[in-house]
């Protein structure tokens, strides 16, 4: 959700407009997902997305007060029940399809996300494009590259120089033209978050997998709940909770990322002050920028010190989040 422009924009602005999701009774408008024999919800759905969807005899909508969509039928009678949500899924998914219901569809299916937090034996996955509008949460893993420079003949004595940051693709569903951290990705049901980093770091800035299992830290967990926004080219209000693995990586001065396919549309190394001023400026996609945040902090570049909002940014960078992000 875009900040209001007659706002000024700040780093807390910033995580803000990542995690607009309401706190409180406000949160009661919308309907929540459950599955069979599960007593935790798995999504937030919009009334009108309710209203609209074409429900088949495997889900169940209650109107009242809790508002509820339950995933009803187990046709494998326990033997599966895994391959029987994904089988009423998918199902759903193909008649909103057929239909043309939902502008987010795309008209077409599109790859299995893993819905996290899951007690079945096998995985319960949902087309990426559809999860939104069943407010599913989502993972995805960020990393940023950077140079440094060594201060002096102690080698360990170092201060981070520049940053390396992309252009997403004009073709791009989301976020067209905007700025990205240096690569990024959805964890496809089945990898694991690292597993995403490689892949995408060789698709997307060709950067070489010896050097990125080799050099790449682990930073930390950026969480939040984000609502679509007037920007979104699909339907507005969607609920998308998401958690990104956020990471790091200090690239050699002979190692230059550059684009391998056509999502990105080419890289920017910028100046700590380039970079600051290009968050400020609102030019990086939203969950992008309260990562670099969360980088800077890291870095030391936003301490307590200057920066006022320290510890409120770093709560808003980590919102708990109302599902499981593991199986019990």
């Amino acid at each position: 959700m875009s900040t209001n422009d007659s706002e000024e924009t700040t780093y807390l602005s910033l995580v803000k407009a990542c995690d607009d999701f309401p706190y409180g009774p406000a949160a009661n408008t919308y309907y929540r997902l459950y599955l069979p024999d599960d007593d935790q919800p798995h999504g937030f759905m919009t009334p009108e997305v309710v209203r609209k969807m074409p429900w088949t005899s495997d889900f169940v909508v209650r109107h009242d007060d809790p508002r509820s969509v339950t995933v009803l039928v187990d046709s494998s009678n326990g033997k599966d029940t895994a391959a029987a949500i994904n089988a009423a899924f998918h199902k759903l998914i193909s008649i909103c399809i057929d239909r043309d219901l939902f502008h987010v569809l795309c008209r077409q299916h599109s790859e299995l996300s893993a819905i996290v937090g899951t007690r079945y034996t096998s995985p319960v996955a949902v087309e990426r494009f559809a999860a939104g509008l069943f407010g599913i949460m989502s993972k995805g893993a960020m990393l940023i590259a950077y140079t440094t420079t060594t201060n002096s003949k102690n080698d360990d004595d170092k201060t981070l120089d520049k940053i390396w940051v992309s252009r997403r693709s004009a073709h791009l569903y989301t976020y067209p033209g905007m700025l990205d951290v240096t690569v990024g990705g959805g964890v496809k049901a089945g990898d694991s978050p690292f597993d995403t980093l490689i892949q995408e770091a060789g698709e997307e800035a060709s950067l070489p997998e010896d050097l990125v299992r080799k050099k790449t830290k682990a930073r930390g967990v950026l969480s939040h709940m984000n609502t679509t926004g007037p920007d979104f080219k699909g339907e507005k209000g969607l609920v998308v909770p998401d958690y990104i693995y956020v990471y790091d990586i200090a690239l050699p001065e002979n190692v230059v990322p550059r684009p391998h396919d056509d999502e990105v549309e080419g890289f920017i190394c910028m100046s700590v002050p380039e970079l600051q001023a290009a968050l400020l400026g609102r030019e990086f996609k939203t969950d992008s920028a309260a990562a670099l945040v969360l980088f800077l902090m890291v870095h030391g570049v936003i301490t307590p010190e200057n920066e006022t909002d320290y510890v409120e940014i770093s709560m808003r960078l980590h919102r708990l989040l109302p599902f499981r992000t593991r199986a019990e």
